[in-house]
């Protein structure tokens, strides 16, 4: 017979909450289950996510221990800060996938640092591709989904990174993104009226939360002593991420050597697609999909790597990638639910 899971969301309004439940109802193996939200408790689910129209009847719950106990999975899409106390409620008997920041980092000093609260822990990191992750998630019964620009720059430096071709030192990024990785809290810079024919930059100068978590991946690939000057710009688009990594090159290092070891290392990777020469990522491309497009070139007279990764941040930098860390967990096939094909134009 085939597995049942029944699967809860708390934060079901904002936008990862949406996206999970667009991806879930998709899922052969899940029953939705409670979903839920604090502020909204009681309004119509349709009232938030009107393309949902598959959940139609459904109100939103108020997120409690009781409305959130008897699923085999929770995933939380609360605001930074939040997730701690609500994984509390759960036992190990749960799945809790948190997309929030909480249990990303493992240094206490940097998540006090640029989070300004105690740090409650860290929890196995949702990030399958990443060497041995696989086996780590097998089996867990609680994990971090990343954030979405460390997703990106990650997958955009892997190869570089475990190939020796770089050292992590003087890696530069500049990544564009849409609003909705900011949530649907109502700010200022974030209404339609100020996006509209306007790109700026914001996090300069090293402020940027998700600084300590690029840094901790790329130890995790094998760098020594790393460091990143990360520029993330808020453009209009909804959804979408367009990451340029540039990083110096070892000497000797040819364009041959680079290209082939990017090709060896995304050859099996489902949701990674290395871009046929000449070819660049577009957001466009990979809009609803769990990909991320790659393409990679040597700067010779700069002495750079350049790598263009895309992907949306929504879906594989999101609720896609969680979903994925979910079957992984599970042991079910890992690309169930996960469209590997984006919208486009």
């Amino acid at each position: 017979m085939p597995m049942s899971v029944k699967v809860a969301i708390a934060g079901c309004t904002g936008y990862a909450g949406g996206e999970l439940l667009r991806l879930l109802l998709q899922h052969p193996d899940v029953e939705i289950g409670a979903l839920t939200a604090k502020s909204s408790a009681g309004s119509p689910l349709i009232q938030h996510h009107q393309h949902l129209t598959a959940l139609v009847d459904r109100v939103v719950a108020d997120t409690t221990p009781e409305n959130l106990a008897g699923h085999d999975v929770v995933f939380l899409a609360l605001p930074h800060g939040a997730s701690a106390e609500v994984a509390a409620w759960l036992g190990d008997d749960t799945l809790v996938i948190d997309a929030g920041a909480d249990f990303r980092l493992e240094d206490s000093e940097q998540w006090r640092q640029f989070y300004g609260s105690d740090h409650a822990g860290t929890w196995p990191y949702g990030l399958p591709e990443l060497p041995g992750q696989r086996a780590t998630l097998a089996g867990a019964t609680r994990v971090s989904v990343p954030g979405c620009y460390p997703t990106t720059v990650t997958l955009a430096l892997l190869p570089a990174l475990t190939a020796g071709l770089i050292e992590g030192h003087d890696v530069v990024v500049v990544a564009a993104s849409g609003p909705s990785g900011a949530g649907k809290s109502l700010k200022t810079n974030l209404l339609g009226s100020e996006l509209m024919g306007s790109a700026s930059a914001y996090g300069v100068g090293g402020g940027h939360r998700h600084v300590p978590e690029l840094l901790q991946n790329f130890r995790r690939l094998g760098a020594v002593q790393p460091t990143v000057s990360f520029t993330p710009v808020l453009v209009p688009m909804s959804r979408g991420i367009l990451a340029t990594c540039t990083a110096p090159i070892r000497s000797g290092v040819s364009s041959e050597a680079i290209r082939a070891a990017y090709v060896a290392a995304f050859a099996e990777e489902p949701f990674v697609q290395l871009l046929p020469e000449g070819l660049w990522p577009q957001t466009q491309s990979v809009l609803g999909s769990n990909q991320v497009h790659v393409q990679v070139s040597l700067d010779e007279a700069a002495g750079r790597l350049v790598v263009v990764a895309a992907l949306d941040n929504l879906t594989k930098g999101t609720a896609g990638g969680a979903v994925q860390c979910m079957n992984l967990a599970l042991g079910l096939p890992e690309t169930s639910a996960l469209n590997l094909i984006g919208v486009a134009p």
